[in-house]
């Protein structure tokens, strides 16, 4: 292993109770209601025949995955744009009915059960597709597609990743491609979104604990990327619902405001947090046998074990001003997003 003299490599890790209703940090890993439990079961679905109504005098949109970081955040936004908001959840809790205070309409529903998105996508204009790192992607993304046809063809704006290649030995990474070609051919309106690495890892449950401890902890050797905080993605997302044609058919990146490596990074967050972070890059197999050790779900550790080395090799580099093109705003920094989340990275 590669790291600082005298940095403890090891901390006791404690993955998060499924049961516990701050988990919503860790969404785009692990899908809501889902993380760490068993398959979610009890779906309550719309009655089949009795499709939900919507204003005519408002651009109506869909949003699934609509408790999760990015969704959440689209359908805030989307609301204040103007627009009628029908968002998707797997089942009615707290954060459901925060969605519907601010104005939404809640559909509950679930991506694998193709009768729940039809009903939901009655009378969309344009729908928001996210799904996590975790098995079932394609049936998702054909059940999907199937539904916007049978609804009318509402345009599909598609949160994939940057790393989505053919070529890739992530799982995730190919499977991505392949849902990318899915919506191509299903001849809907489509605009594909290709976010390069959350934020938010930094509060992921395998990161935070090193991080606390003042260890920035990743095996990306000299790679680069612009990191992008889900808040950023969602205005983004909004921007689109409410005016997708000029992007119908485009791939368009979004990346934070800076491109760095990890030695840069660790300098923002020490500035941020008032205390030093070190980089401690190691080898690939030696970081995925870790997450094993601490309980993370196998796809995640497969995904990884191939989206670092596609990271080594410069896939999630670049940077551009898209969140800023289509918001009007820039996204955050590393600093900025530090300094809103301090009292997580300190433990405090």
């Amino acid at each position: 292993m590669t790291g600082k003299p005298g940095v403890t490599t090891n901390p006791t890790v404690s993955m998060p109770d499924p049961r516990d209703p701050k988990r919503g940090i860790y969404d785009i890993w692990l899908a809501p209601e889902r993380r760490y439990a068993p398959p979610y079961t009890g779906v309550r679905r719309l009655r089949e025949g009795s499709p939900v109504s919507s204003p005519t005098d408002r651009r109506t949109v869909f949003i699934a995955g609509a408790t999760g970081d990015t969704g959440r955040v689209a359908v805030r936004e989307s609301l204040a744009l103007g627009l009628q908001v029908r968002a998707m959840v797997h089942k009615k809790d707290s954060r459901s009915d925060a969605l519907e205070k601010l104005g939404a309409e809640i559909a509950v529903g679930d991506l694998l059960e193709i009768d729940s998105i039809r009903a939901a996508m009655e009378g969309v204009d344009a729908a928001y597709f996210v799904w996590p790192v975790q098995t079932g992607l394609i049936n998702a993304v054909v059940n999907f597609a199937q539904a916007g046809k049978e609804a009318g063809g509402p345009t599909i704006v598609n949160l994939s990743q940057r790393s989505a290649r053919r070529e890739s030995k992530s799982h995730s990474c190919r499977d991505s491609y392949i849902a990318e070609q899915v919506f191509n051919w299903s001849g809907l309106p489509v605009v594909h979104l290709r976010p390069t690495y959350f934020l938010e890892w930094l509060l992921y449950p395998w990161q935070l604990p090193y991080l606390r401890q003042g260890i920035l902890r990743m095996p990306v050797g000299k790679g680069r990327h612009s990191p992008i905080a889900a808040d950023d993605q969602g205005r983004a997302i909004a921007a689109i619902l409410m005016a997708p044609e000029p992007h119908i058919g485009k791939t368009i990146p979004l990346s934070g405001p800076v491109e760095m490596d990890h030695e840069q990074m660790a300098a923002e967050l020490s500035e941020a947090l008032g205390r030093k972070i070190v980089f401690q890059d190691l080898p690939i197999t030696e970081y995925c046998a870790s997450l094993e050790a601490m309980g993370v779900p196998a796809y995640i550790v497969q995904h990884l074990s191939g989206a670092m080395e596609d990271y080594q090799n410069g896939v999630m580099s670049g940077a551009d001003d898209n969140v800023e093109r289509l918001t009007g705003r820039r996204p955050m920094t590393v600093r900025e997003f530090t300094r809103v989340h301090a009292a997580t990275l300190n433990g405090s």
